[in-house]
């Protein structure tokens, strides 16, 4: 158990060192935002045949990111990077209730313009005995 024991309890087993040298966990970077423009861009760079890895490291994008990207973009083309928000759906959607309603409002309206203005007498009412 002696030599065993001390090298089967580090961090080897458990996946290995960091390629850093150290055995403490990198610091968290401050993940990158990245417009649509330049993942378009980058995903054209991969497809002309750069090395994932190479472009990844000159970028600071993990390789898995560029590869999500790539498959992205060969889905969906350019529009895949843009993002809709919800809150857009949704006034979309209410914008366009609201403009059914008024709509509708119209119509009515305008029907009953027409009735007024013909000629023919409007209809009696029968009253309530």
């Amino acid at each position: 158990m002696g030599k065993n024991s001390k090298a089967g309890s580090g961090s080897p087993a458990e996946g290995g060192r960091r390629p850093n040298g150290a055995g403490e966990p990198e610091p968290a970077r401050k993940k990158k935002r990245f417009w649509a423009q330049h993942k378009v861009e980058a995903v054209l760079r991969l497809l002309r045949g750069e090395d994932l890895e190479l472009l990844s490291r000159e970028l600071g994008v993990p390789a898995s990111d560029l590869s999500e990207w790539q498959e992205v973009f060969l889905a969906h083309g350019t529009e895949g990077f843009k993002k809709r928000s919800s809150k857009d759906d949704l006034e979309n959607r209410r914008l366009k209730e609201m403009l059914g309603e008024k709509t509708m409002t119209i119509e009515l309206l305008e029907e009953k313009l027409k009735r007024v203005q013909s000629p023919r007498p409007l209809a009696r009412r029968r009253s309530k005995k």
